[in-house]
């Protein structure tokens, strides 16, 4: 049985600088799942002094360190992947349409199949769930899967997806789903992806019930898997989120929460999720445990960057990017990252928080400290340190395709904070 608790979460520090390798390379053409790929040219580098350069089939130059294994986190293989940072400006932007191309005819099944699992009996349960299926999500988590699935499904020497992966992925959108509408409820969130949420649109009561359905379904789903692995795992998400909520309302306005405890309430809220279903996908195409662990941690390491850069963002962002008011979570008292290293700085915002903002303007004063004391740019070193790990976990996977879209689905992500 999966037990987690904060002394699996591996809070080290590292940081390097990005270093272009100055070559170019031509698209070409990658063959991949029965689908034909074209990849325009690009050139990253990754942090190191001595770098050699790589051209895969993809026709991307892919840098990796030549330095000894002990300087990249402590004995990492040699060959590893290398860190990710932000600062090169000749590389264009990662699109999520681009992203997914490799997948897209997996995610276009499983829109088809989401709504008639919800189930079409519980007319207004259908509503709230388009509602929110319908509301712009990224759908990065089936994603994930159906791109661990297939990059691992290699190595097992199967020819594509079971149907274990693709309801899997189906789970988890549930999972998420039934998390949103739950969260926006206690948040008292009225806007979500720039639309009103469930319980504003149906109530409160209908919106946890909506939520309490989807967990349930998704439970019997999980369940006729009939695989117990994957049953302790998922079952495990769900106890988390209810974790992740209790911490995170027993510490609101607390300006003595320290980073270590935000991190543990972002792996319940966050991270959990991701963790299992990247673990869950290479556990189903029954792949050696150790490239299963690897998965998992590259999923907790991708989904502490990707929350990060979120609690970044709620700073960064105006209303209408974020779909939601700037600052939102720091109103109801809920510290982030930026605000934690904030008030390592600052005290004078210490005082604004405990009064939790009874004076006009005083929101607007305490977002200008953190902005000004280097809160912003601590935590976007802290998203690029998870982010570095989340690379270096997929160095057991063979180059493909999905192992490539794994890497820049990490790139894409600390993209948002440029």
């Amino acid at each position: 049985m999966l037990s987690v608790t904060w002394r699996n979460l591996d809070f080290g520090r590292a940081a390097f600088d990005l270093v272009t390798c100055g070559c170019s390379s031509n698209a070409s053409n990658l063959r991949s799942c029965s689908k034909t790929i074209s990849r325009g040219s690009s050139s990253r580098g990754y942090g190191a002094k001595k770098l050699a350069c790589y051209r895969g089939e993809t026709g991307r130059c892919r840098v990796f360190s030549t330095k000894t294994p002990e300087t990249l986190l402590n004995g990492d293989a040699e060959g590893a992947p290398a860190v990710l940072g932000l600062n090169n400006e000749s590389r264009n932007p990662i699109s999520l349409a681009n992203l997914f191309e490799v997948v897209a005819d997996d995610l276009i099944i499983l829109n088809k199949n989401l709504q008639s699992i919800v189930g079409a009996e519980n007319p207004v349960l259908m509503s709230a769930a388009e509602q929110i299926f319908g509301a712009g999500g990224k759908r990065m988590r089936p994603a994930l899967v159906f791109l661990v699935s297939r990059a691992t499904a290699e190595i097992a020497g199967l020819k594509g997806l079971t149907t274990e992966h693709q309801r899997l992925a189906e789970i988890i959108e549930m999972i998420h789903t039934a998390s949103l509408i739950h969260d926006d409820v206690l948040d008292e969130s009225d806007m979500r992806r720039g639309k009103d949420t469930v319980h504003q649109l149906y109530g409160t009561r209908v919106a946890v019930l909506a939520g309490d359905y989807m967990f349930a379904q998704s439970s019997w789903y999980l369940a006729n898997l009939e695989n117990l692995e994957v049953i302790k795992l998922i079952s495990q998400v769900i106890k988390d989120f209810a974790s992740g909520e209790i911490k995170q309302a027993s510490s609101l306005f607390d300006c003595d929460v320290g980073l270590e405890e935000y991190m543990i309430k972002s792996y319940y809220k966050t991270a959990s999720l991701i963790a299992a279903s990247t673990k869950g996908a290479a556990i189903f195409s029954g792949v050696d445990s150790s490239i299963s662990e690897q998965m998992y941690e590259y999923g907790k390491n991708l989904g502490l960057s990707f929350q990060v850069v979120d609690d970044i963002l709620d700073f960064t962002q105006s209303a209408e990017q974020l779909g939601k008011p700037a600052g939102s979570d720091l109103a109801k008292g809920n510290l982030t990252a930026p605000v934690i290293f904030a008030l390592e700085k600052e005290p004078k915002l210490r005082e604004i928080i405990e009064s939790e903002f009874c004076e006009t303007g005083s929101l607007d004063q305490a977002i200008k400290l953190i902005k000004t004391c280097g809160g912003i740019e601590r935590a976007q070193q802290l998203a690029k340190e998870k982010a570095n790990l989340a690379i270096q976990n997929l160095r057991g996977l063979p180059r493909s395709a999905f192992q490539l879209a794994l890497e820049e689905m990490v790139v894409f992500n600390l993209e948002r904070i440029e």
